[in-house]
């Protein structure tokens, strides 16, 4: 191979080859034994070890995204999603909390500029978590709205000075439409966090729940879902903060998923070289290489379809188009279907390693707990995606306001 993208195993377009994007990769790879030791506190201890935040801010992680008004690198999406699936093979609870917390400094150029001059002015390096779901409830006031609610899920909140909530804005003719969907920023000292997370998977991600009473939010920090459609709000913006809010988060939630199945194939590995299954050894039963062929051909298909959809969009982006939007369904779609295939995956090869596969200490079993996890956040259900694809090409409208 010529291309060092390529060689890099992420065949993109744009910017994988750049000597940045490689030493980022690079430094994903490095970092991979440092977060398997890491792994079990993070997991004990219910978040990302403060250490390991520091070295993604070392290595330049929170950085991919961010506009280059506030040191960012502000590279393509490709760039931030490979240096995912790395992580993603060791720790995915750590690769989970960078995904969904480094795609806001993405966001936040979705906002009006004064939001970013009250959250990276003084300090670039601070961090936003979420919680989308539209829990809260507004109330219109002079000069922006009142806020209160309870949000779940609000991964790596503990590593963060802000926070993304989500709620719909009233209005006299539609009290509750999500068409005036949107998300709120607040400052740490306008919530608080509840220490709740207590799940079967996924437990290093700390996504405990944020707790609002009454707070006033200025209209600048309120990011209006609708006004995104068209690209016109954002045209004089880089091709990077053109592209659809939805494609680019789902891909956030989704990532860690792949790059982990990547680490269980790794583990099943090293479990057929020593293992004895029956008569033979693992590594000589011609069910168990299948098992392995099968994966590694349906993780390269996956990646390959998402780095292509992804090529599209930032393609149509950089040249002022508009992806169709039965297109972006499809892309969608796609997306949705990530976990549920990783899942399946896993599950084949976690029933093919045998009984030692099922101890505690598995690390096939922690892993594929991670995947199973992660199919509850709603970004990852894929059956509503397929439904409203579907409708569309039987030729009804789309169900989907966030395409």
């Amino acid at each position: 191979m010529n291309n060092p993208a390529q060689a890099a195993g992420i065949g993109t377009q744009y910017s994988m080859g750049s000597p940045r994007a490689l030493q980022l990769l690079q430094a994903a790879r490095d970092l991979q034994p440092v977060l398997r030791e890491r792994a079990a506190q993070c997991k004990s201890q219910r978040k990302v070890p403060a250490e390991t935040i520091a070295d993604f801010h070392a290595a330049g992680f929170f950085k991919i995204l961010q506009s280059e008004q506030y040191g960012g690198y502000q590279m393509d999406p490709q760039v931030f999603y490979a240096v995912g699936l790395e992580l993603a093979k060791a720790c995915m609870s750590s690769a989970w909390v960078l995904g969904v917390v480094a795609v806001h400094n993405w966001q936040m150029n979705l906002f009006d500029p004064q939001a970013s001059v009250d959250v990276w002015g003084d300090d670039p390096t601070v961090l936003v978590s979420s919680s989308y779901a539209p829990m809260g409830m507004v109330t219109p006031v002079d000069g922006g709205f009142m806020l209160s609610g309870r949000w779940s899920f609000s991964s790596g909140c503990e590593h963060c000075k802000w926070v993304f909530l989500g709620a719909v804005i009233p209005t006299e003719e539609a009290p509750w439409d999500m068409e005036n969907y949107s998300t709120f920023l607040l400052p740490r000292d306008d919530y608080s966090i509840e220490q709740n997370w207590d799940v079967v998977g996924l437990q290093g991600t700390g996504s405990h729940d944020i707790v609002v009473d009454n707070v006033f939010v200025p209209e600048h920090h309120v990011h209006r879902m609708r006004e995104d459609r068209g690209g016109e709000k954002h045209r004089n913006k880089a091709p990077l903060y053109r592209l659809p809010f939805m494609q680019v988060f789902s891909r956030a939630v989704c990532n860690a998923s792949l790059g982990a199945v990547e680490g269980v194939l790794e583990n099943y590995i090293e479990v057929a070289k020593t293992r004895i299954a029956g008569p033979v050894p693992m590594k000589d039963d011609p069910s168990a290489k299948k098992v392995a062929a099968d994966t590694k051909a349906d993780i390269e298909y996956m990646k390959l379809m998402m780095f292509s959809s992804f090529d599209k969009l930032m393609e149509a982006a950089r040249s002022d188009n508009e992806v169709p939007l039965v297109e972006r369904a499809v892309f969608r779609y796609e997306t949705s279907k990530v976990t549920d295939q990783c899942l399946a995956l896993s599950s084949r090869m976690l029933k093919a390693a045998g009984s030692g596969a099922i101890r505690n200490n598995s690390a096939l079993l922690a892993q594929h707990q991670d995947i199973f996890a992660s199919q509850a956040h709603i970004a990852n259900i894929s059956e509503p995606f397929s439904i409203n694809l579907g409708g569309m090409l039987f030729g009804q409208p789309s169900t989907d306001s966030s395409l």
